[in-house]
């Protein structure tokens, strides 16, 4: 059956009822009745866990258990939003890929690095080249790192399959020879550093983290970057597009899925023989995931190809994932279980797992379905009605916003308030009192370039505070899944202590305060003459670069910099006032251009000069 903007897949329900709590138990009971008669026994497995969560289950047969539910789940949604194509289309696609991660284990690991040992270089010659690139031909797909590794996993079948050969040999055929010396000469080549099939983890010194070049040697403390990673800025656009699914792939498939033998430390943390949890050489306790998010659970699904499955076992602990994963936090890697060598790139993986399912039609609406309605999370399966309580949440930061969508969840009325601007969405994706929210099929209706998105004010230090190296198009999901909420109300530019004081509150009707204020305002330091001209507070210069939207072609703040500048500070606001000052500066001279030239064309250059003084 066709999903419209109206009727969905499974008979009876419509878009307008997943935003409604009666109708969404009546989903969530359809469900049961499905997994009960197409699975008896999962089914009574499962219904004796959601009876009783917090009844004794050993860990491994309870990721098992999530797992194959989780596969029920995903069949579930994608027949309720008719996307089982595309989704198919995806499992197709990762099972394509399969070859590369077998070629790399058993073919360039065990087969080419043993000739580049001791740090020796390898170049390969005329005669390796063309049969390599024969053996490309012969594949017939434009995709020459597949095939390579097809062509190579057909050489290691063929030496299976001869009960004769002897893997310690070194008689070969003159194809496998010529691709071992061929992988070998392009492992350390910088032109093949995209294919992931010549990557592999470099060993971790806890105490040389970033690796960097010291240009003066009569100061020690000048550093740079290696000249190797230099990635050029130009103005605001995204600038880390994040991992592509194949490089995603590569780290599910570097991962050693520890939950099949109650070892995943990222998701519940290290520990040593005594229980103890392990501190790491820079005095770091290792607790894992905040969370307690489903990580190597996540990797066996979309290992599979599965996305939809995987981003419902995140949303059990994590349904506010847009605002976390890749670029936002990194307890998880940290806790990997490779502690000597570089751990899984987890929020790499998360964030791609949403990606995948965001780029499905109606992508947006199972993601924002997941965060209501999740059979997998059996404290919570679905959203409650309103039970008659009222919550002012102060401050719509990350703990602000999880908060607000926890308490509507569980059926409070909560308005959310925040000292910045909040920008209205438009009433047709958010719903009103009257009217559902219209339905959006493609990701691609509320995506944005960065330097062309609105500056919403959602997010607190999400939107202000992290610059452009995160996606905020994420932020904007985050704000439409709130906004849509019918027991939520936000409201910005409202300032808690002053617009509405506590007693205020009160008398509003609200039953509780929740304060999620942050840092709230720029810390001032105890410095002489600290706000005069010329000095400014990184986070309040960050804060008038993203908020006002400076860095914007077309726009005209009272944002103005010179250089040089000095930052005082190595934390990440400082490091995020750097780049972003070296990125606003050109663009800011650009702009003055721009208004200079137009102004001169109108009414001439003298008279424009006239009004400069010295």
């Amino acid at each position: 059956m066709a999903v419209s903007a109206s009727v969905l897949g499974v008979p009876g329900y419509s878009f307008d009822d997943l935003h409604d709590p009666e109708r969404l138990s009546s989903l969530y009971e359809r469900f049961c009745e499905q997994v009960g008669a197409e699975n008896p026994a999962l089914w009574r497995e499962w219904d004796a866990y959601r009876r009783s969560p917090d009844a004794p289950y050993p860990p491994v047969a309870l990721s098992n258990l999530l797992i194959a539910m989780a596969a029920h789940v995903s069949a579930f949604v994608k027949r309720l939003f008719d996307v089982d194509r595309p989704a198919r289309a995806i499992a197709d696609a990762t099972r394509a890929q399969d070859a590369l991660f077998r070629f790399k284990v058993d073919f360039v690991r065990r087969r080419a690095l043993p000739l580049l040992k001791g740090g020796a270089h390898l170049a390969s010659t005329a005669g390796d080249d063309a049969v390599v690139e024969a053996m490309i031909a012969a594949e017939g797909t434009a995709d020459r790192e597949l095939a390579v590794a097809r062509a190579g996993c057909a050489l290691l079948d063929a030496e299976t399959s001869n009960p004769q050969s002897n893997p310690q040999s070194a008689i070969r055929s003159p194809q496998y020879d010529a691709l071992v010396r061929w992988c070998a000469a392009r492992v350390h080549d910088p032109a093949y550093r995209g294919w992931i099939i010549f990557r592999f983890a470099d060993n971790v010194d806890p105490f040389h983290l970033v690796a960097v070049q010291r240009p003066d040697p009569q100061l020690a403390e000048a550093m740079v970057g290696p000249d190797g990673r230099l990635r050029r800025r130009d103005g605001f656009t995204l600038t880390d597009a994040r991992m592509k699914p194949r490089e995603v792939l590569s780290e599910i498939h570097y991962c050693v899925l520890c939950h099949e033998r109650d070892k995943d430390s990222c998701s519940k943390g290290l520990h040593d023989k005594d229980g103890k949890t392990v501190v790491n050489a820079l005095g770091i306790e290792l607790q894992g995931c905040p969370l307690d998010e489903k990580i190597s659970e996540m990797h066996a699904l979309r290992k599979d190809g599965d996305p939809v499955g995987a981003l419902a076992l995140v949303a059990i602990d994590n349904p506010m994932c847009p605002g976390t994963g890749h670029r936002i936090c990194n307890d998880c890697m940290k806790s990997c279980i490779f502690q000597k060598q570089e751990p899984v790139n987890i929020p790499q993986i998360e964030t791609g797992v949403l990606t995948d399912v965001l780029a499905l039609p109606w992508g947006v609406e199972i993601y924002g379905l997941l965060t209501r309605w999740n059979p997998l999370n059996v404290r919570r399966p679905y959203a409650l009605p309103y039970n008659g309580r009222n919550v002012l949440v102060v401050g719509l930061g990350p703990a602000g916003y999880t908060l607000a969508h926890y308490l509507v969840n569980e059926g409070f009325g909560v308005v959310g308030i925040d000292g910045l601007k909040i920008e209205p969405l438009p009433a047709a994706l958010t719903g009103t009192d009257t009217e559902p929210p219209r339905p959006i099929r493609d990701w691609s209706e509320i995506y944005r370039e960065l330097d062309e998105r609105v500056l919403e004010g959602f997010g607190g230090v999400s939107e202000y505070g992290i610059t452009v190296r995160w996606d905020k198009n994420f932020l904007t999901l985050l704000h439409l899944t709130l906004a849509r909420r019918r027991g939520l109300r936000m409201y910005g530019g409202v300032r808690f202590g002053g617009t509405v004081p506590l007693e205020d509150a009160w008398a509003y009707g609200f039953d509780h305060v929740a304060i999620a204020a942050g840092a709230g305002r720029p810390t001032i330091i105890d410095m002489k003459n600290n706000l005069i001209r010329g000095i400014r507070k990184a986070s309040d210069f960050l804060m008038a670069l993203q908020l006002t939207g400076a860095f914007k072609r077309h726009a005209l703040p009272n944002l103005q910099a010179r250089l040089p500048a000095v930052v005082v500070g190595g934390g990440l606001t400082a490091i995020d006032t750097a780049t972003e000052l070296m990125a606003y500066y050109p663009v800011q001279v650009e702009k003055t251009l721009e208004q200079y030239e137009a102004l001169a064309a109108e009414i001439g250059e003298p008279r424009v000069r006239r009004r400069y003084n010295a």
